[in-house]
């Protein structure tokens, strides 16, 4: 019996051993803090994205490297092919300490928005005044900025300035002053000559939005391309601030949204007027949502103009050429989809008689070319891989500069490479290097800067020509600086699973704590973002570390995080996935955690965790809900939990308009009964994007089902958080996974600086 008990003791001390991967104390926060993406950018992480600052002439590039506790400005001139100083740093301090008062650190000068105007001259902006240098005698002057006048927009030809007020749209001579009233009918909430902005915030019971002014000149000037914005019928979003500690009463903020299926919303009329002939067109057919608007683009003839068609609901898209004095329309092209048609692009290159159109169309995306006058539609790219941009397209010599993913048989396919193709030919791989590639391609199309990197490879920043490959130039490689670590114990891991069909490979990434024993056992931490219109696996080494997951893996647990079915940069059928079904987006999150855990004992799958915000803050709360018995502790930020409550267009594009039951069923609102483990929500007090009236409603169904929860509510913040309130939230999030998937007391007093 002794020898019995003693082996359960044993058993039961094993069992806590293996379930608890560390103690948790200060140290362990500070160790978390260090990891911080703030405290690594260009303090302990140097040079992991080095930006080209191109030459206007384009004989050359500038570049800023970084060390600890100095900056270098260099600069390469294509006919040397050599990398030189851009300045000398010393000359350099001296004029601009003479010039602004300041002293200053020759090794450590602060400069933003450097640009290289010509013959050795720089303008660069310094403690936010501009100035100019000439770098062949370092004399400096500062510089009086022009102040763009927005509400006014001057014609091609200069001839014209068009203006709004009192709701209707006029033309001012610029030869002689004279003023034409353009429209009569305009009146407040039917608006001439506007547009309607995302963040229109209005301020007391009857608050005027702010003044937009949109006025799209033709070519000669005799024609204006505008809108009037319907607000007749248009429903209003509200929000409280609270925080404005001179107030006693809280402020009241509105804005116009419209939600999935509404009818009551901003509605966008095109209109066309004749400035010589005050002939008025209004196309009140084609009035669209302000989230959906009908696009214009003009020909080289000003009586032609070419209008995208936008249809509501995602699944048709048209591109039109309208003649204004025929009054003529012809339609040249036509898309349509049983899902979404989403990625969708078209760009206007007339001098050849052709648009580029973009689109998933054959089940992946590609490139093809629209004949404008015959309207025949040909491939340009095509294969079982994906486009990301079109960087330029030489029409005389018919190239295409794009970069794409999925290419390159047995790589990742989230990787970009730079490819070229001329039209009836087969692409040209620029970029061989097994890696991902972020391009920054010079004004002229000839030169190139391309950041190699993965996740767990440091970045090495090379200078490219796109015609010959022999002339390029290492800039630069990232450096990691902390004698106490070896970086490679704070490098993620990428990692593959099947997904829910069973046959196809999905891929993500895994953080481990830098002080990782493989003998002990550690929660795991998911964080998501399904929302079907990006990814999240870390393609490259700047986002490894930009998402702080080494800062949470720090505190003793395995975060990752994992692209099911269903997102974005893959095939369409795989896209499709989620198609009015974005409940069952964590499906494969939840097989690749198991997976996971059949793999590496120190997993433990009894003890998982989520995070994210706004589409992932649905998810998080989402997947307490949908997989009570998995999923244990979840922190869901600023989440849309009912998309019927969200802005019209996301929603619509990824579950479907008219709107039906799906909305209503993978609703967190009408799952809250589901709830076992410990949910925290929170949301910004003033958050226009992602109304927190959701988060809210979410609180008052949890509180009908007698459901435990704890909910943060940060009053002065909109849909990002900021500064002091970001760091509070970050140590409630870490707090909260310590204290409940750890089991642990949380500390709180603690720096994140």
């Amino acid at each position: 019996m002794t020898k019995n008990i003693a082996i359960l003791i044993v058993f039961f001390i094993l069992l806590i051993n293996s379930s608890q991967a560390q103690n948790i104390d200060i140290k362990d926060y500070q160790r978390a803090v260090s990891y911080l993406w703030p405290n690594l950018n260009n303090k302990k992480i140097f040079d992991a994205n080095v930006e080209p600052i191109w030459f206007k002439d384009s004989t050359g590039v500038a570049f800023i490297l970084n060390d600890l506790n100095q900056k270098t400005y260099k600069k390469v001139i294509f006919s040397k092919n050599r990398i030189e100083p851009l300045f000398d740093p010393i000359s350099f301090a001296k004029t601009l300490e003479s010039i602004s008062g300041k002293k200053l650190d020759p090794k450590n000068l602060s400069l933003q928005n450097i640009t290289y105007l010509h013959n050795d001259t720089l303008s660069f902006r310094f403690e936010n005044q501009l100035y100019k240098i000439d770098l062949k005698n370092y004399k400096a002057r500062k510089v009086d900025e022009f102040v763009a006048n927005f509400d006014e927009i001057i014609s091609p030809k200069k001839k014209w300035i068009a203006y709004t007020d009192n709701y209707n749209i006029f033309v001012k001579s610029t030869s002689d002053g004279a003023i034409t009233k353009l429209s009569s009918d305009g009146v407040r909430h039917y608006e001439y000559g506007s547009f309607y902005g995302w963040s229109d915030i209005m301020y007391g019971e009857n608050g005027e939005r702010p003044k937009r002014v949109s006025v799209n000149w033709s070519p000669d000037s005799k024609w204006i391309q505008t809108y009037i914005v319907d607000l007749s019928n248009a429903e209003k979003m509200y929000l409280l601030d609270w925080s404005i500690d001179t107030l006693y009463k809280p402020k009241l903020m509105s804005y116009y949204r419209g939600s999935p299926g509404d009818t009551n919303m901003v509605r966008m009329i095109p209109v066309f007027i004749n400035i010589e002939t005050g002939e008025k067109i209004i196309k009140d057919k084609l009035r669209s949502t302000h989230t959906n608007p009908i696009f214009y683009r003009w020909s080289k003839d000003s009586d032609i103009i070419f209008q995208q068609n936008n249809y509501r609901g995602y699944q048709k898209v048209e591109l039109h050429k309208l003649n204004l004095k025929s009054k003529d329309e012809e339609l040249l092209y036509q898309e349509t989809s049983n899902t979404n048609i989403d990625n969708y692009q078209s760009i206007l290159y007339e001098e050849i008689g052709k648009f580029l159109i973009v689109s998933e169309k054959d089940g992946w995306k590609q490139i093809y070319e629209l004949d404008i006058n015959s309207k025949a539609l040909k491939p340009i790219t095509n294969g079982e891989y994906y486009v990301n941009d079109i960087l330029k397209f030489d029409t005389k010599d018919k190239t295409v500069l794009y970069t794409a993913s999925g290419k390159e048989t047995n790589q990742n396919p989230y990787h970009r490479y730079l490819y070229s193709i001329k039209l009836g030919e087969q692409p040209k791989l620029l970029t061989n290097e097994a890696a991902n590639h972020d391009i920054n391609l010079s004004p002229d199309g000839t030169w190139y800067f391309d950041n190699v990197s993965t996740l767990n490879n440091p970045t090495t920043t090379l200078l490219k020509n796109v015609f010959d490959q022999n002339k390029s130039i290492e800039i630069s490689k990232a450096k990691y600086i902390d004698a106490s670590i070896d970086i490679k114990s704070i490098l993620p891991e990428p990692f593959t699973a099947l997904g829910r069909d069973g046959k196809t490979t999905i891929f993500g990434a895994i953080w481990k704590p830098s002080n990782f024993d493989s003998k002990k056992k550690y929660p795991i931490i998911d964080q998501t973002y399904t929302g079907p219109h990006t990814f999240m696996y870390p393609r490259n080494f700047t986002s490894a570390f930009s998402r702080s997951n080494q800062a949470l893996a720090e505190l003793g647990f395995i975060v990752i995080t994992v692209d099911g079915m269903g997102t974005a940069n893959r095939s369409k059928a795989f896209h499709n996935v989620s198609y009015k079904n974005m409940g069952k987006n964590l499906e494969d999150h939840k097989l690749a955690i198991l997976q996971l855990g059949r793999k590496y004992k120190w997993i433990d799958t009894l003890k998982v965790g989520i995070f994210g915000h706004s589409a992932g803050g649905y998810d998080s709360g989402h997947a307490l809900l949908e997989y009570p018995d998995f999923y244990k502790v979840g922190v869901a930020s600023s989440a849309d939990h009912d998309f019927r409550m969200e802005k019209d267009w996301w929603p619509e594009m990824y579950m479907g308009w008219p709107i039906d039951s799906s909305y209503h069923y993978v609703s967190n609102i009408t799952m809250a009964k589901n709830l076992k483990g410990k949910l925290l929500i929170t949301h910004g007090g003033i958050d226009e994007n992602v109304n927190p009236s959701a988060t809210f409603k979410l609180a008052e169904a949890l509180i009908k089902e007698n459901k435990e929860f704890d909910m943060l509510i940060l009053p002065s913040q909109k849909h990002g958080y900021n500064g002091i309130y970001n760091d509070y939230f970050t140590k409630k999030k870490w707090n909260y996974f310590v204290q409940h998937l750890l089991d642990l007391k949380p500390i709180w007093d603690f720096s994140l600086k």
